[in-house]
């Protein structure tokens, strides 16, 4: 099954050096869920200034739980960056999908 995963940071003054702190281990964890085929997608969002205040993620999980172990371990949950955080169901079309195989 496949998330889209919306998450925006703290407002606070810290937000953005908090995120910067565990950047690095986001992305070694983006990258290793990329070889496992679970992340499919992703971006920062950014503010009007372009500053980053957030992220998207779309993600493939065989369940609900899965996604919820991953958080888990995500540096921008543990390290108290994302302060909200939506998830939704979604299907990803199978044309884009085909870029994952």
């Amino acid at each position: 099954m496949q998330y889209i995963v919306t998450a925006y940071d703290g407002k606070d003054e810290g937000a953005l050096e908090r995120r910067m702190a565990v950047r690095s281990q986001h992305m070694e964890l983006v990258e290793k869920m990329l070889k496992e085929g679970r992340d499919l997608c992703g971006a920062a969002i950014l503010d009007d200034d372009g500053k980053m205040i957030g992220s998207m993620l779309v993600v493939d999980f065989p369940t609900r739980e899965g996604l919820d172990e991953w958080l888990k371990i995500e540096p921008y949950v543990v390290g108290k960056v994302w302060e909200q955080i939506e998830i939704k169901p979604c299907k990803v079309a199978p044309a884009f999908m085909e870029l994952y195989k």
